[in-house]
């Protein structure tokens, strides 16, 4: 294949993405942040998906800030985050802008991918009109568009991009098998080439959909089984022994994905006159872990008379999931909200979140080093491998609550 490749976004998925087709063909990772762009031509990924060795083997991929510079690239892949605003409703700013960008650049013959996960119909009804109003070409007859949803787990070194089974699709026949072969020159799981891009779409969304109910179900069952003073994960365990019983555990649900991609589903169903129900009500239960495990903190502390105004407590990690510095949609900060209503000072310990990033995105100062000091308190928040060797006992003057059913049982009041 002799076409130029353009990746437009270069996050967690747009790089690895970028790398592995920089192998192969011609490719331009595009980003607007000047300094992710200066990062990444020195060979540093602060995202820590890829190392500096598997950065240098991308022989054919540039680095640019500048979408002028995607001028003569004939397939564009936009892999823009999709997030949701204060009120949880999607926010589609940056897949406009991304597609007003290449749309200005846009020729003849060129075909537009999107990785970025929308709610089905985003990618013709709502992108399409924006690249061809930039263009001035038109839809399916000059130019093509194909998705093919991001299915990038942030900081599994197991499942990269090349080991996980892409779905594929496209605006026409010939166009879809097109797309197809071109995700299948890298990805080696293999590709499924959906009947149309409103079924990639679908398939996408329900995903994370289906994942988060299923954590909201295991979320409920722990405020049960605790009124009841039943080890919710030994129950867990005792279940999983059936072949068939899915193992879920209880905990926080943040991240780009699973905590939002719900709700792109959900405003599209509203869209068409459904009221989500199940849906809606897993989002709502999963939303409320990080109050509730401050709440069950509170009452520990009250149970042993430790005093709550005033006093501190450890939070071990901040990250939305382990052994990765993803901060985005971490339901931790709901833990150090609802401290703070309390009036206790947490303190947040995470040898792999970004100090900067934190404070501009969250104006909370966390420490990557174990913050000196008696704490009257400790939360096992984040399973970072770096935790496992921590001296972390439980005593008359300390509650520890083990979020992620991490710690020995002589080392914790409760476990979620």
């Amino acid at each position: 294949m002799n076409k130029i490749i353009g990746i437009i976004g270069l996050g967690y998925v747009g790089l690895p993405l970028a790398v592995e087709f920089g192998k192969k063909f011609k490719t331009i990772g595009l980003d607007i942040n000047k300094d992710r762009i200066s990062e990444l031509k020195s060979g540093i990924d602060k995202t820590l998906e890829i190392d500096e060795e598997n950065l240098k083997s991308s022989t054919h991929l540039s680095f640019s800030s500048e979408s002028t510079d995607l001028k003569d690239c004939q397939i564009f892949i936009i892999t823009v985050p999709t997030p949701v605003d204060i009120n949880n409703r999607p926010v589609l700013t940056p897949l406009y802008k991304a597609s007003e960008a290449v749309g200005k650049i846009l020729k003849k013959g060129d075909i537009v991918i999107y990785e970025s996960t929308v709610y089905p119909g985003v990618t013709e009804d709502e992108c399409v009109p924006v690249l061809e109003k930039f263009s001035g070409l038109k839809f399916n007859e000059d130019f093509f568009c194909g998705y093919s949803p991001e299915r990038i787990n942030p900081g599994d070194k197991e499942h990269t991009v090349t080991k996980i089974l892409k779905v594929t699709s496209g605006s026409t026949p010939e166009i879809a098998e097109e797309v197809d072969q071109l995700y299948k020159s890298i990805i080696v799981a293999g590709t499924h080439k959906a009947p149309n891009i409103r079924v990639a779409e679908a398939a996408k969304v329900i995903e994370n959909s289906q994942r988060d109910i299923n954590i909201a179900f295991v979320n409920e069952l722990a405020k049960i089984f605790n009124l009841m003073g039943i080890d919710t994960l030994s129950v867990l365990e005792a279940a999983g022994t059936k072949w068939n019983f899915l193992k879920f555990k209880p905990g926080l649900v943040g991240g780009h994905c699973i905590g939002v991609d719900p709700y792109y589903l959900a405003q599209k169903a509203q869209e068409v006159g459904y009221h989500p129900e199940i849906i809606l009500a897993g989002r709502r239960l999963n939303d409320s872990m990080g109050s509730y495990v401050a709440e069950q903190v509170v009452k520990l502390m009250v149970q042993k008379a430790i005093s709550v105004k005033n006093a501190r407590c450890l939070v071990l990690g901040f990250t939305f999931k382990e052994n990765c510095p993803d901060v985005r949609n971490t339901k931790v900060i709901d833990i150090i909200r609802e401290l703070k209503v309390y009036h206790i000072d947490p303190v947040i310990f995470d040898p792999w979140a970004n100090i900067e990033e934190v404070k501009h995105e969250y104006n909370f100062t966390i420490h990557n080093t174990m913050p000196e000091g008696e704490f009257q308190a400790v939360i096992l928040a984040v399973s970072h491998d770096e935790f496992k060797n921590l001296n972390i006992e439980t005593s008359d003057n300390r509650v520890v609550y083990d979020v992620k059913g991490m710690l020995e049982l002589n080392q914790y009041d409760a476990r979620l």
